[in-house]
């Protein structure tokens, strides 16, 4: 069994690099929207009969949370940025801050895609089906209210990034001008 050797040692060059987070990518937000409105769009042309009218409440749940999130980001930006009158950043706060702010942007994702796919469906069938008319209102404001939480998750994740090191203090300010 070979292994490398520099995985295997703490601190060595390859240590850690698998386990590294990485920064959500909008391109996967964009298929898991486009996947979830297609698929609310065929259920509900398929069985729109059987479900119940659509409700104000979740778009504006969703807004709210979008709104929390907002203001989280920029206290966390803040924190984090060390501005004057802030409390220092709690490390393991910005870890679950983070995590949240993955898992809202892709629940954003896939809530606007469903919403979508029902303003989509309500828009086309508009004048032919009541329900459709009645339907028109909250997938609207469900499909508001999940882009804001996905912009707002995708805020705060970026908001938790741990900033650049400072130049080190000890080596003294670089040199003005040339040598002489």
């Amino acid at each position: 069994m070979s292994e490398d050797p520099d995985r295997a040692r703490p601190g060595g060059p390859a240590a850690g690099q698998g386990n590294r987070m990485r920064p959500t990518s909008p391109a996967s937000l964009v298929v898991a929207a486009l996947v979830a409105a297609a698929g609310s769009w065929l259920l509900i042309n398929r069985f729109y009969g059987d479900l119940p009218r659509l409700n104000w409440l979740p778009g504006l749940t969703l807004g709210a949370l979008a709104g929390a999130e907002g203001i989280a980001a920029f206290t966390t930006k803040a924190r984090i940025d060390r501005r004057p009158g802030t409390p220092r950043v709690d490390p393991l706060l910005v870890a679950r801050f983070v995590v949240l702010a993955k898992a809202s942007s892709l629940a954003g994702a896939i809530f606007a895609g469903v919403y979508g796919g029902a303003l989509l469906w309500a828009l086309a069938e508009q004048g032919r089906l009541l329900i459709a008319e009645q339907n028109l209102g909250p997938s609207v404001a469900g499909c508001v209210g999940s882009l804001a939480l996905t912009a707002a998750a995708l805020l705060l994740e970026r908001s938790c990034r741990v900033p650049d090191p400072p130049d080190d203090p000890e080596a003294g300010p670089p040199p003005v001008g040339g040598t002489g």
